[in-house]
């Protein structure tokens, strides 16, 4: 199974989100993939930077979720930004730490904000491990792969 179809599954299945915060929450973590490989210099397909600019450029305008709850989500997106932006810049000084580990993982903080609007702080609160626990990366590759850099 692809991290995206297991992605989907989570969102929908596990979480019950709403189609329309599915949609929303899976461009944006197609968006950040292909943001991290151009700013990685590895290759993205013409394919996947097409379906990014419609996406961010369009689509994410038209969602539903995105529309109903943008005022909430817009700060979040943008400390997702700040936060990946402050991890790149420790990784290419030569500081990756668990410090910018951590900061990677801004989107889970989008998905828990997700749950929580759709559901309610309580609901959130017993969601939460689980939600946190779908970053995958483990910190000792992530380590190795900066030390092999």
């Amino acid at each position: 199974m692809s991290a995206i179809q297991s992605l989907h599954d989570n969102l929908s299945k596990a979480f019950g989100l709403p189609s329309s915060a599915v949609e929303w929450l899976l461009m944006i973590y197609q968006a950040i993939q292909v943001f991290d490989d151009v700013a990685d210099g590895d290759e993205v397909t013409r394919h996947e930077l097409d379906k990014t600019i419609w996406n961010m450029l369009v689509a994410m305008h038209q969602n539903q979720f995105w529309r109903l709850n943008q005022d909430a989500l817009s700060p979040l997106l943008a400390t997702m930004v700040l936060k990946w932006q402050a991890s790149d810049v420790f990784e290419r000084e030569g500081k990756a730490d668990a410090k910018s580990f951590v900061w990677r993982a801004g989107y889970y903080d989008l998905v828990l904000a997700s749950v929580q609007i759709c559901h309610g702080p309580e609901i959130a609160i017993k969601m939460a491990p689980y939600v946190m626990d779908l970053y995958g990366e483990k910190f000792e590759d992530y380590m190795r792969e900066f030390k092999n850099a």
